[in-house]
């Protein structure tokens, strides 16, 4: 189990052979000869050794790098480079021995014969090492000989550790290398890919034969306990999904590190020395070894390309790194994707197959009693549900699975290809891997003729509303490429990443989640985040139209159209093949178009403008429709990714629903406007039983009846408590913070005299400070006092260091509000700091003026890719235009910003000059166009 690496296996597993072209070890030792035979001074010796050992390492990167990027393989560059660190170490092992510690060295004479034994562990241990990785090595010395072990061990970290090298070692014995194993498994871990280098080999196989016989026999559930349950938790630490847009290569779900515990668990149980041992053990048939290569293979390029690019031992493939190592790799764009797209596409395809491997071993470990069974989804226990669904003669139970009863059950009735998941489904069991081979080895029956069988279309709506584990099945059904075939549409945004900083998933799994979380609000997990979302959900009529729509909004993505007008095409398809009738389709398309509306227009528009709530009646016309579309919203937008949901846009949504309500009901509503303002101010008036009636109604009535139905009881009560500041306590301007590490924001609430300059004001001081506003709300009281709310992005993990940080902020803007400071040079210097993002997003800026928004001001809408300062210079432009600016609302999808900005003329009128228009217009491309050639 533990061994050299031969010749031949170093052919098969894609490692370059030893050559002089890599590492000249005899020119090495005869120049370190020839240096310790001169007269120079011994440091001046011990300074140009290093310098030579540095230039050889040097040597065999370079070439090892100009290999990699004349298209060669990622094994062979690891291996590549594990070869000159072999050598390397050869070659000061050879120089310590000979030339540093000669005097008193054995008692033969013999400068060769020494009593150290080196061997490589960890993953040099496989003879493959990335550019930036460790360099992890065991010293193994004879108890009677440890103390001259240890000098030699001593003088060899030295020179390793002169060359920058990052060693990870450990001097041990035969025995204290068996004791340390027992007691952690990743000493033995490390002790199971152990490589013998150079020393006394005898002694390192008393150590490996002593390790598999003392450790390793019959241990194997302990060590596949032990190391899934370390999978586990790496995989928590980095994200629980393969389908993260900026995966990491090495510990990511679908990385190279389940490679690694896929090939540890086999080594262990079935005592083989390498992978293509598996085939014969029984483990993978030979078409899925082939494919452990190629995951290996591709993971192991990216890897050290990723490596050589950031000339560090950078593992998360972020998306500044993506673009460049797609063209690298040689990806080109394509069919409407972008090539750096097409590169992650294929990115997530390999993680996929990864996990499939994984699946066949844990399932195999399964049968070995070395695992545990495992049961579909957590929330459900294995034996909820009818067993009767099973008895059909073509499906059985497993290893607690379900299993298909007869190798030719797909051939005998293909609809059984679909009929496995429904029964999986319907029982709450995860389905066996050997039938989920055989799945995957039948796709072909996938076809036309299956596509149109109504039983087949009749299971698969079955499986997608299912009130049980949707989401689940689904993914099953993704992975084992039966989704994707049966519904076409949905194969072409398999693996599809959208190259924004928005959305964290793919395609595929971002509709998955959409419709998981319909079945969160469903089964009420989610009722104390969205309790109007629970009360309305059980009264939609046509639950079948809105998880339709779920998993249908973004299915045409990556075509060269508008994805929301194209995927109502595709409604307008698949629809009616599942049975839905025309008026239920006409829905589906209806809510697949306008999926994006409520999102923004809650965001981005003024919801204290009657013209705003008529706009957004008139698109949704019924109140059905309103319902469906508040849950589509709900589910879409939590299915963006962790974080992108907070509170405010709830409440956003919640105050678009009740407003949009009272149109649609015709002025009358379950909660009506008037109503919904009393509760709010009878709400708040108990939050404060210490205020008199006459002091709340003093109060009460600074604010417009727009403010009692957008902000929630937390903020208001903040409000109550800091406006009363401004007239008892202290002047304004008056400032609060609130750190909120559960929405990763900082929350800054700013209250001085209103004027038209204010929100650039602010945005400069948060600029100059280095704080990135993601999310604002402005309100202004009757008596002109603003109230204004900033959310900045979070930069310490620990509230005590972000409220010291969020200080700092404050204080800038109390002596911005005050004159105190010059903003625009403080922003530009801060600017010119940060770095840039032009070079990895691409978006042209847009600007729109439409008057048909508002009936009182002109709505000024822009977008384009963010960057610090960018509100600020936003807002002194449109001041320097002679604008007011009513309200902003200030939205950030990423990279990308959408700020919408309600402004008049200085008389309160709207922009109604055409010419003046295009000069907002102008000057406002000018802004963003000055952005980003100040970046570059």
């Amino acid at each position: 189990m533990l061994d050299t690496l031969s010749p031949a296996r170093r052919r098969r597993s894609g490692v370059v052979l030893p050559h002089a072209a890599l590492f000249d070890r005899a020119g090495l030792r005869a120049r370190i000869a020839a240096l310790h035979a001169s007269d120079k001074p011994s440091l001046d010796v011990r300074r140009e050794v290093i310098a030579l050992f540095n230039a050889a390492l040097g040597h065999g990167r370079a070439m090892a790098r100009k290999t990699l990027e004349a298209n060669g393989g990622g094994l062979a560059c690891a291996g590549q480079l594990a070869h000159i660190e072999d050598e390397l170490i050869q070659a000061i092992h050879h120089y310590v021995v000979n030339h540093v510690i000669v005097g008193g060295w054995p008692e033969d004479g013999d400068a060769e014969a020494n009593p150290c034994t080196i061997a490589a562990v960890g993953g040099y241990g496989r003879a493959t090492l990335a550019p930036g990785s460790d360099i992890d090595l065991l010293f193994l010395l004879p108890a009677a000989k440890r103390e001259r072990g240890e000098r030699v061990v001593e003088a060899i970290l030295y020179v390793l550790w002169d060359l920058g090298q990052k060693v990870g070692h450990s001097t041990r014995t035969i025995e204290e290398c068996l004791i340390e194993a027992r007691a952690d498994m990743t000493v033995r871990t490390a002790l199971l890919e152990a490589r013998f280098l150079l020393g006394d080999k005898a002694l390192f196989k008393t150590m490996r034969s002593r390790f598999e016989r003392e450790i390793v026999h019959g241990e194997a559930a302990e060590f596949v306990a032990a190391k899934l349950a370390e999978r586990d938790a790496r995989v928590a630490r980095t994200g629980r999904s393969r389908y993260l847009v900026e995966p990491n290569v090495k510990e990511g779900k679908g990385g190279l590190r389940d490679l690694n515990t896929l090939f540890w668990i086999a080594k262990y149980v079935y005592r083989v020395r390498e992978a293509a041992d598996l085939v014969g053990a029984g483990l993978f048939s030979r078409s899925e070894y082939q494919l452990f290569r190629r995951c290996e293979e591709f993971l192991w390029r990216v890897r050290c390309h990723l490596h050589f690019l950031t000339g560090r031992a950078e593992e998360r493939l972020t998306f500044d790194h993506q673009r460049q190592i797609a063209s690298r790799l040689g990806y080109s764009t394509r069919g409407g994707l972008a090539s750096v797209e097409r590169f992650m596409k294929h990115y997530f395809l390999i993680a996929k197959d990864v996990g499939d491997l994984t699946a066949i071993v844990c399932a195999a470990m399964e049968e070995k009693q070395a695992k545990p069974y495992a049961a579909l989804d957590r929330f459900f226990g294995p034996l909820l549900y009818d067993r009767t669904l099973v008895a059909t003669g073509d499906f059985a139970i497993g290893s607690g699975r379900v299993t298909v009863a007869a190798a030719d059950v797909f051939a005998r009735d293909p609809v059984n290809l679909i009929r496995l998941f429904w029964v999986a489904d319907r029982n709450g069991l995860a389905i066996h891997p050997d039938a989920t081979r055989l799945v995957t080895l039948s796709l072909k029956r996938i076809d036309a003729k299956l596509r149109a069988n109504a039983e087949a279309n009749r299971l698969f709506l079955d499986i997608l509303t299912s009130r049980n584990t949707p989401e689940i099945v689904l993914r099953l059904m993704n992975e084992a490429g039966v989704l994707g075939r049966f519904i076409p549409d949905f194969g072409r945004i398999v693996a599809l990443m959208q190259f924004n900083m928005y959305h964290h998933y793919t395609v595929d799994e971002h509709l998955l989640r959409a419709v998981g979380n319909l079945t969160d609000l469903e089964k009420h997990r989610l009722s104390g985040e969205h309790p109007l979302a629970s009360e309305i959900l059980p009264s939609i009529g046509n639950r079948t139209a809105v998880i339709l729509a779920l998993f249908l909004h973004d299915i045409a993505k990556g075509r060269m159209e508008d994805h929301s007008l194209a995927g109502t095409q595709v409604a307008r398809a698949i629809c009616p093949r599942l049975g839905l009738s025309d008026a239920e389709t006409e829905t589906v398309a209806w809510l697949v178009e306008n999926h994006l509306i409520m999102s923004d227009t809650a965001q981005r528009r003024d919801l204290g403008d009657r013209k705003t709530i008529a706009t957004f009646a008139n698109r949704v016309q019924t109140l059905e429709r309103l319902k469906m579309l508040f849950i589509v919203t709900i589910c879409d937008i939590r299915a963006v990714g962790p974080g992108v949901w907070n509170n405010w846009k709830g409440e956003l949504l919640r105050t678009l629903y009740w407003e949009t309500e009272v149109v649609l009901a015709g002025g009358h509503s379950t909660i009506d406007r008037k109503r919904r303002v009393a509760e709010a101010r009878a709400e708040l008036r108990r939050a404060l039983p210490n205020w008199s009636d006459l002091d709340f109604e003093a109060y009460a009535a600074r604010h417009p009846q727009a403010y009692w139905l957008k902000a929630d009881l937390d903020q208001k009560i903040l409000h109550a408590k800091l406006l009363n500041m401004t007239e008892v306590e202290m002047p304004a301007p008056v400032t609060n913070i609130v750190a909120d590490s559960a929405r990763g924001v900082t929350e800054l609430t700013v209250i001085p005299p209103d004027h038209p300059r204010l929100l650039s004001i602010i945005a400069g001081a948060c600029a100059a400070s280095a704080a990135n506003i993601v999310d604002a709300q402005a309100f202004t009281t009757t008596d002109g006092m603003a109230l204004d709310t900033i959310f900045i992005s979070r930069a310490f993990d620990y509230d005590e260091d972000e409220l010291r940080r969020a200080g700092r902020i404050t204080f800038a803007i109390e002596r911005a509000l005050k004159g105190e400071i010059e903003l625009r040079e403080m922003v530009a210097a801060r600017t010119s700091q940060a770095g840039a993002i032009h070079n990895t997003f691409r978006l042209h800026p847009e600007v729109s003026i439409d008057n048909s928004l508002s009936n009182r001001f002109t709505v000024v809408e822009v977008s384009g890719l963010d960057r610090p300062g960018l509100l600020y210079d936003l807002t002194t432009c449109l001041s320097r235009l002679g604008l007011n600016i009513g309200s902003a609302h200030i939205a950030t999808f990423g990279e990308k910003a959408a700020d919408v900005f309600y402004v008049t003329d200085l008389d309160g009128g709207k922009i109604t000059s055409t010419e003046q228009g295009e000069s907002i217009r102008r000057m406002l491309l000018k802004t963003f166009a000055q952005s980003a050639e100040a970046e570059r």
